[in-house]
């Protein structure tokens, strides 16, 4: 999740540096019904997982204006999906220098050259995904834990790979003080987690050139694949196992990194 780009590609620094100063300047939602969520923020108690950290309401109303304005304009609409967005704090997964940008509406750097994705890829990843509590989900692409945070949220069973060591480490590290049960492990998802399949769900953070068919293998009857699929042009894609077989739909254009290890390998 951890290694897309927007969809309209990164912002610049110039361009974060704006919408933060509007955001930190509380200017008021765009219609009457966000004035008055925007208005309630303040007030809402802080829900989710957090390992009893106290969190600032001026954190809290960040992320609610990041729900607001950047997720249900959007046409995000899983009540779910929403709550863990408001749920799960997103400046715990980005680096120091980062965390003024955090509720951004972007992608960010974080370590070993790669990013944590925009908080709207996140949120209709998710959407896409139908998960329902209780259900087993693989992430491929753990990074900065956030997308394995936010399914945690939801109340999946989540295993999360990351083909990265360091990140791998410091992601399960942070997963574990905020309190998500998340279990995480290094290595190539291209072959996905054997182990634990069938999977309900199955996201994947990085593009490959085409599906790698463990992943397809591994999901369970009625499973879903979201993941980004092509080199240069990419597509997000949401494959779902049917009683006739593998069902394939195109949802909208996205720029990802590539999918590294095996994927590149296999065409």
């Amino acid at each position: 999740m951890s290694r897309t780009a927007s969809i309209a590609g990164q912002l610049s620094l110039a361009a974060l540096g704006a919408l933060l100063l509007a955001t930190a300047c509380e200017a008021p939602p765009h219609t009457p019904a966000e004035q008055e969520r925007g208005a309630a923020a303040s007030s809402r108690p802080t829900t989710g997982s957090e390992a009893g950290t106290a969190e600032s309401a001026h954190s809290r109303q960040l992320r609610e204006r990041m729900v607001v304005e950047q997720i249900e304009a959007r046409g995000v609409r899983d009540p779910r999906v929403l709550a863990a967005m408001r749920a799960v704090p997103r400046h715990r997964f980005v680096p120091d220098s980062q965390r003024e940008y955090a509720y951004a509406d972007s992608p960010l750097p974080i370590e070993e050259e790669q990013t944590i994705s925009q908080p709207y890829i996140v949120a209709l990843m998710s959407e896409l995904a139908e998960i329902a509590p209780g259900e087993r989900v693989l992430e491929v692409g753990t990074g900065s834990g956030y997308q394995a945070a936010v399914l945690a949220q939801m109340g999946a069973r989540v295993y999360s790979i990351e083909i990265v060591e360091s990140l791998a480490r410091t992601a399960r590290k942070r997963l574990t003080e905020l309190g998500y049960a998340v279990e995480v492990r290094h290595g190539d998802g291209y072959a996905g987690w054997p182990e634990h399949a069938p999977f309900d769900a199955i996201l994947v953070t990085a593009a490959p050139p085409a599906i790698p068919k463990p992943l397809e293998q591994q999901l369970a009857p009625s499973g879903r694949l979201v993941v980004p699929v092509g080199e240069g042009s990419q597509d997000l894609v949401v494959l779902t196992r049917t009683e006739s077989g593998l069902e394939r739909r195109s949802v909208i254009p996205v720029r990802f990194v590539p999918m590294t290890g095996k994927a590149q390998q296999v065409r």
